[in-house]
């Protein structure tokens, strides 16, 4: 059978229509074709996928036809059915090509002996996870409520918050062979037009056989792909993607995926938490203040420690030198190797942690780093100072409210080790501009990622700073909305050109 075969008009025999879905639908055992009576008069089948549609409203509708009766006068059985199931279908189809699109997405097909067109009907119906609180961004205080695999729940969550017209979400299709389904999601009036322009160009670029996460969507949308840095905001979170789109940031939906894009972003926008907006403004600064902090701690802390034990001895106390020497006189490893093992264990039992079944995997990585620790201190392999630095640099990591952000940091951590195990703060300072320079360069969607601070924008450090009082006027960030621009420094529009998927 040729590729265009299923451009083919539909027969009007029942027979011959089945023998071209058959030939099409070879070797797909979950293709259902389910022959009845419509009356006493006409035969018909339905078409449709198992597991997608609901077949106890198929039966009704089924024995709901079943019963209907057609009288011998000057029109045929067949004319007398299409007026009476007017009104009933969603749509009518003509081709081989739209009974396919349609039973894929869960709607079933009515085909009728006589009638060279078919009939959908919109009774799709699979099992989908229920909301629940969303795991891997969980808050005290705040909504309960996370997004799931189904667009339809994800986009009705949005809308629920957002009640009003300029909500708009645009579809889209990317993908040869799953066709998933994109959504665009914005407020007209509060995103750049250009933003909006710009997000929709590079989704519609994108050429490849399937999308099975919104990973593989900000994978091939994002400015710079060799960052460690992440330059889309990935959410469960539905309240998350609604600040997104009330600051004229534009929210990205993947069907099949609970997780949400939002662009652009920037670096103290990842390091924000949505319960830093629901707790007291007070209590809110002092934890974000706390987590600023904690940022540099968990990126400097190793290398710091790696650099002053290795070259700068003069810079401790002489206390805690003894102290450090003392613990450090039957080690057989110098400090940057001693890190190094330290950290890879950790970060080794970190993941065990999370690949293991939730009933096991805290106690597990818990236990396991005690118990390793422990135990590489009495073996004489690693120091104790050396076991405080990295369960101290582990703590910090976990603060961060995103993972896109800690695994970055934690990727960054040993490059950074290296250098101050060679050079000293020389090279901890070469490392700090390194990153310094690359965080300046970086841009999202056009957007500097280390704004507003550079490019300097004094009046708007209030929300990056500490977390302002619900009651004091807040301007929306000016290079997201439509007041401001999304330009490049040469003040072109941002664009990017995609590699193909061959």
């Amino acid at each position: 059978m040729s590729m265009n075969d299923h451009n083919t008009p539909l027969a009007s025999r029942i027979e011959e229509t089945q023998e071209m879905l058959e030939r099409f639908l070879n070797d797909c055992s979950d293709a259902s074709m389910y022959h009845f009576r419509i009356g006493e008069q006409l035969s018909g089948m339905f078409v449709f996928f198992s597991g997608l549609t609901h077949e106890d409203r198929m039966d009704e509708l089924r024995q709901e036809m079943a019963g209907w009766r057609f009288h011998p006068d000057n029109t045929t059985f067949q004319q007398q059915f299409q007026y009476k199931i007017t009104g009933l279908c969603s749509e009518e189809i003509s081709t081989l090509e739209e009974i396919i699109d349609h039973i894929t997405t869960g709607s079933v097909i009515l085909l009728v002996d006589g009638i060279d067109r078919g009939y959908a009907f919109s009774l799709a119906e699979w099992r989908k996870r229920a909301i629940e609180d969303p795991a891997a961004e969980s808050v005290i205080r705040g909504p309960r409520e996370g997004f799931t695999e189904s667009m339809i729940d994800n986009r009705a969550m949005l809308r629920r918050r957002l009640r009003s017209q300029k909500l708009k979400m645009k579809g889209i299709e990317v993908g040869r062979i799953t066709q998933s389904h994109i959504t665009i999601a914005y407020i007209e009036g509060l995103a750049a037009p250009e933003l909006v322009r710009e997000v929709e160009d590079r989704i519609a670029m994108i050429d490849i056989d399937g999308v099975l996460e919104s990973g593989t969507i900000e994978e091939y949308i994002e400015d710079q792909p060799y960052s460690p840095f992440p330059q889309l905001l990935s959410t469960e979170r539905p309240d998350a993607a609604a600040a997104g789109l009330l600051e004229g940031r534009v929210v990205i939906l993947t069907d099949n995926t609970p997780m949400a894009l939002i662009a652009p972003v920037s670096l103290f926008s990842l390091l924000q938490s949505p319960e830093d907006y629901y707790e007291r403004f007070l209590i809110a600064t002092a934890i974000r203040w706390l987590r600023y902090s904690f940022f540099f701690i968990a990126l400097l802390v190793p290398s710091g420690y790696v650099a002053l034990l290795t070259y700068h001895h003069e810079m401790i106390p002489s206390a805690l030198l003894l102290s450090i020497a003392k613990s450090r006189e039957a080690i057989p490893f110098p400090a940057l190797m001693e890190a190094f093992m330290m950290e890879t264990m950790f970060e080794a039992l970190r993941e065990a942690g999370v690949r293991l079944p939730k009933q096991v995997g805290a106690a597990v990585s818990i236990v396991g780093a005690l118990v390793i620790g422990q135990a590489a201190t009495s073996a004489g392999l690693v120091s104790s100072p050396m076991v405080m630095v990295v369960a101290i640099t582990g703590i910090a990591s976990f603060l961060l409210p995103h993972y896109s952000v800690g695994i970055s940091i934690r990727l960054l951590r040993f490059p950074m080790m290296f250098l101050a195990g060679i050079f000293g703060l020389l090279g901890l300072l070469m490392g700090i501009i390194g990153i310094t320079i690359h965080l300046c360069s970086l841009r999202s969607f056009g957007l500097p990622y280390l704004s507003p601070m550079a490019p300097m924008m004094v009046g708007e450090w209030t929300d990056v700073i500490m977390r302002p009082p619900a009651w004091l006027p807040r301007k929306r960030p000016r290079l997201t909305n439509s007041g401001g621009g999304l330009r490049n420094k040469s003040g072109m529009h941002v664009s990017k050109l995609h590699r193909k998927q061959e």
